[in-house]
């Protein structure tokens, strides 16, 4: 038995019930068809009866006869499913013969066209049987006696529809015999069509979970090469994923490393001191090294969210964002950071700038931004957020800047260029990751008064 759910049962059960329909149209047709060949059949044959029973009238003493000879019944004689009635009417309607009361033709039954013959086939019920009854009207012409004589021939409907059924039952075992063999085939053709697929199961269970090699697809049908593609170009973006990630670990564990062991041996230095002026001195470098190394970690969380934020915008759940808002918010939370530093931050907004994306994602990218710029603009410079219609970005500092031969590298995790040698080297990939995942365009530009000035456009929402 196929298993539920299996692409064989499925076709099996649609099959089946496909042919379950063919065939009980196929049964009725049949068994009208094997009605009406019957019923062609015992019609001539009532025919053929009373043209016999029309050729035995004659006339006696001015008075119709009919000499009914045995043969013209004798054509049902082999049939003991049904009986023959026969009756002769004269030209002025009495009997001259035969059964009485047998029922008369309907006024609106035709005349067949089927034979050369004055005649007419209709149902009728005689002595509470079903019979088919042929009316012939035949031509008398006699010495001192003519006109058209009436003859009717009836017989019970069991030998019709015992031929019809025995019809319809012959019929019904061909077709039924014939739907057994194309579920069979149906099931052998299913079978060997999935045999590559099961093969292509086997060889990706025996599979170890690390390997990531592409399935091979040369011995494969043509139907599933386009799936094996798939699944292949599936696992090699895993396999890039795998990558990427064990370079992160790698570089994240070498940047840590360094002022991890700088903090401890400041520490361990500060513990030999015996004067509290170079404790002092020792703590305020362990709280700087202990500064970086905090941001450093939020870099390296932020680069974590960004995965899940940007998994949340492929699959449809952007938001739609004011992004004058967002850069309102984040411009008075670091306003305090600027002026501290001896920086002037301004903000230069359109109102109501909208944008569909991650809100999280989207404050990260606008503070990475200005965090970045104040960095590395020196004391009693300016740094501008700048929020433009219909969906654009911009944060310009004036200071040193970016060389444009480097200004392709700077979005690689943990580079770092000469004018950034007091940073990790995140924050620029931070912003390049959020904006590859709102399908934004960034560009590093030259400020108006010098410097940097990185300008990001979003797609606009519809």
């Amino acid at each position: 038995m196929a298993e539920r759910g299996s692409l064989r049962g499925r076709l099996l059960r649609r099959l089946s019930l496909l042919l379950a329909v063919i065939l009980l149209v196929s049964s009725l047709s049949a068994y009208w068809s094997a009605r009406r060949a019957a019923d062609t059949a015992y019609d001539r044959t009532l025919l053929a009866s009373a043209r016999a029973v029309g050729a035995g009238l004659y006339s006696a003493d001015g008075q119709l006869r009919a000499n009914v000879p045995y043969v013209a019944l004798d054509t049902f004689a082999y049939d003991i499913a049904g009986r023959i009635y026969y009756q002769v009417l004269g030209m002025n309607g009495e009997l001259v013969s035969g059964y009485e009361n047998l029922p008369a033709p309907p006024a609106s039954t035709p005349r067949t066209d089927s034979y050369p013959a004055l005649a007419r086939f209709y149902d009728g019920i005689y002595r509470a049987q079903g019979v088919r009854v042929v009316s012939l009207l035949q031509p008398v012409s006699e010495p001192g006696l003519s006109g058209m004589a009436e003859i009717r021939v009836a017989e019970t409907r069991g030998a019709r529809e015992r031929m019809a059924r025995d019809l319809l039952v012959g019929t019904l075992w061909r077709m039924g015999l014939l739907a057994f063999t194309a579920l069979a085939l149906v099931w052998l053709a299913v079978s060997v069509a999935l045999r590559p697929l099961e093969q292509l199961r086997r060889s990706l269970a025996e599979r170890a979970s690390d390997d990531l090699r592409p399935l091979p697809d040369s011995d494969l049908p043509r139907e599933l090469q386009p799936l094996v593609g798939t699944l292949n170009h599936f696992t090699e973006r895993l396999r890039q994923q795998f990558e990427r990630q064990a370079q992160f670990i790698a570089d994240a564990s070498h940047e840590l490393r360094t002022p991890l062991a700088a903090l401890k041996a400041r520490i361990e230095l500060g513990l030999r001191e015996t004067q509290a002026h170079l404790w002092r001195s020792t703590l305020e470098k362990a709280a700087r090294s202990t500064e970086q190394l905090t941001h450093l970690a939020n870099q390296l969380l932020s680069l974590a969210r960004i995965g899940r934020g940007a998994r949340a915008v492929a699959e449809g759940g952007a938001e739609l964002v004011d992004l004058t808002q967002l850069a309102r918010e984040l411009g008075m939370v670091l306003a305090p950071l600027a002026h501290e530093r001896g920086i002037a931050l301004a903000l230069e907004a359109a109102p109501s700038v909208f944008v569909r994306g991650e809100p999280t994602l989207l404050n990260e990218l606008i503070y990475n931004l200005v965090d970045n710029a104040l960095a590395h603009t020196p004391k009693g410079g300016n740094v501008t957020l700048r929020v433009e219609a219909p969906a654009v970005l911009e944060v310009e500092d004036d200071g040193p800047g970016i060389p444009p031969e480097e200004r392709d590298k700077v979005f690689e995790r943990f580079y770092r260029c000469d004018q950034q040698r007091g940073g990790a080297g995140l924050g620029l990939a931070i912003v390049g990751e959020i904006c590859s995942a709102h399908r934004a365009e960034i560009e590093l530009l030259n400020g108006r008064d010098g410097g940097l000035r990185v300008r990001v456009s979003f797609p606009v929402p519809v």
